[in-house]
């Protein structure tokens, strides 16, 4: 377990799945009062069958990591390869397959706390790059976000969503020394 204030860390498993469900479910709800449904859409993930099989997914993928803050998980942090839609890294690295946060415990470090452990985790297996991708809205709030943890902006990328609108993401790279 890796500390850092109150912030806990600890590795997930299959018992977690509904637990980032409801961490997602709790993300969209936020982005929602905020006039922001672009990013993940309007609809908790928690009653689709397609978002409850990524949880189960990333639950059993061995790269599940939950922050957690006096026993209560506040956060998620998925680590793995890089997806299809973005371009590929030139060398070997970890990828940031989803970060999500508690916005009840926002402003509390949890989601910076979390990138920091992926970096750790990147740097145990010998690893110089760290890269993740995220929602590249108008006023690039979130790139701005990961920029704040130390990130780069690199390649935009835009993902084709038939019968809705396109999704423009940002990679962002990390160099570890």
């Amino acid at each position: 377990m890796t500390e850092r204030g109150s912030i806990t860390i600890r590795p997930g498993g299959p018992a977690d799945a509904p637990t980032v469900l409801r961490l997602f479910d709790s993300a969209i709800a936020w982005l929602v009062e905020r006039g922001r449904p672009e990013q993940w859409g309007v609809d908790p993930v928690s009653t689709d069958t397609r978002h409850i099989a990524r949880a189960d997914a990333y639950a059993r993928g061995g790269g599940l990591h939950l922050a957690e803050i006096d026993g209560t998980v506040v956060g998620a942090l998925v680590v793995g390869d890089a997806t299809e839609h973005v371009p590929p890294a030139t060398e070997p690295e970890l990828y940031v397959n989803l970060l999500v946060t508690d916005r009840a415990y926002a402003g509390r470090g949890v989601g910076a706390r979390l990138l920091a452990h992926a970096a750790e985790l990147a740097r145990q297996r010998g690893l110089g790059l760290l890269r993740v991708d995220c929602f590249r809205s108008a006023d690039r709030a979130l790139v701005r976000f990961y920029e704040g943890c130390g990130f780069t902006a690199t390649e935009p990328f835009t993902v084709s969503r038939p019968g809705r609108p396109p999704w423009p993401g940002q990679v962002l790279a990390r160099r570890l020394d």
